[in-house]
């Protein structure tokens, strides 16, 4: 018995795989190159045109907008969409500006929410709003809450023209019962 093993060449199930050319890692830049490099993006940034946010104006044109404002008794929601009702532009409430509870409802903050929207509105290029104003309604209390006329007001002095104001609180169809029960709310 011999100590070498005798190898046999071993049948190929496969076809062979051509040798490809190996990848050359990308070498590492020089100072010099890589400022060039930047110099390059440059002036790419700069040749682009800046982006401006809302629809395409010309100067002084009155694009509107449309301002829902909610006034309810806990909290007062300012929010403005598109002509179409459909796209929201910006949505702000007074309970984002304060932090107590007690106060989302309070003219002061409804104040601060119109005036995040007000610089969010002259952001987009949308000078001039139509107003639709609604407080609970349906068969809740009628009344427009302490936040409607303060956020109306700080609107307007931030510059946004106001075009037209309308109220939108649903007047009740018979529809479900209120509440409180059969003797009304107790003091």
């Amino acid at each position: 018995m011999s100590t070498k093993k005798e190898t046999q060449p071993k049948k190929e199930t496969q076809p062979k795989k051509e040798a490809q050319p190996k990848k050359e890692a990308p070498q590492k830049k020089t100072r010099k190159a890589r400022g060039k490099a930047k110099a390059k993006a440059g002036e790419q940034e700069e040749q682009k045109e800046v982006q401006t946010l809302g629809p395409k104006t010309r100067p002084n044109e009155l694009v509107f907008g449309v301002c829902h404002i909610l006034a309810s008794f806990n909290d007062t929601f300012i929010h403005v969409t598109d002509l179409s009702g459909r796209e929201t532009l910006v949505r702000i409430t007074g309970g984002m500006k304060v932090k107590a509870d007690r106060d989302e409802s309070s003219p002061y903050a409804a104040m601060l929410a119109a005036q995040d929207v007000a610089a969010r509105l002259k952001e987009l290029n949308i000078r001039a709003v139509h107003i639709k104003l609604r407080g609970s309604g349906g068969n809740r209390r009628r009344a427009i809450g302490p936040g409607g006329q303060a956020a109306l007001r700080a609107l307007a002095r931030a510059g946004i023209k106001i075009g037209r104001i309308e109220d939108v609180t649903p007047i009740p169809t018979d529809g479900t019962r209120k509440k409180g029960g059969h003797r009304g709310r107790r003091l």
